[in-house]
């Protein structure tokens, strides 16, 4: 049965792959010392956001499970994969999109299988 934490973990996820963005374009980036490579909005900003998923991902195991938790986690490959495409015009590989069938078919029988 899907659930409030169900919809809260796809949240968390989405949080996690926004914060691996600002990450990403934070590393994208020249800086003039090694501190400023570190201390700067965009990684101060994406491990903000990383701890945020961090803690409603703990919040979802009281209601899904270790295993609940654990399915939807793969999520997150997907929506980077969206995220950079969007944002980095990275290029979607057929091996790519064999992987999210996979992860979706993983997702669907795991919850097929308990519903």
């Amino acid at each position: 049965m899907i659930s409030i934490y169900f919809f809260m973990m796809i949240i968390s996820e989405f949080v996690s792959a926004s914060s691996q963005m600002l990450l990403k374009k934070s590393a994208g980036k020249e800086y003039r010392s090694f501190i400023r490579e570190y201390l700067n909005g965009w990684v101060i900003c994406g491990y903000g956001l990383l701890f945020l998923a961090m803690v409603i991902s703990i919040f979802c195991y009281s209601g899904l499970g270790y295993m609940g938790v654990v399915v939807l986690e793969p999520i997150n490959y997907i929506l980077v994969m969206i995220m950079s495409r969007i944002f980095f015009k990275e290029k979607i590989t057929k091996k790519k999109l064999l992987g999210v069938m996979l992860i979706i078919c993983g997702i669907v029988i795991f919850y097929g299988a308990r519903g």
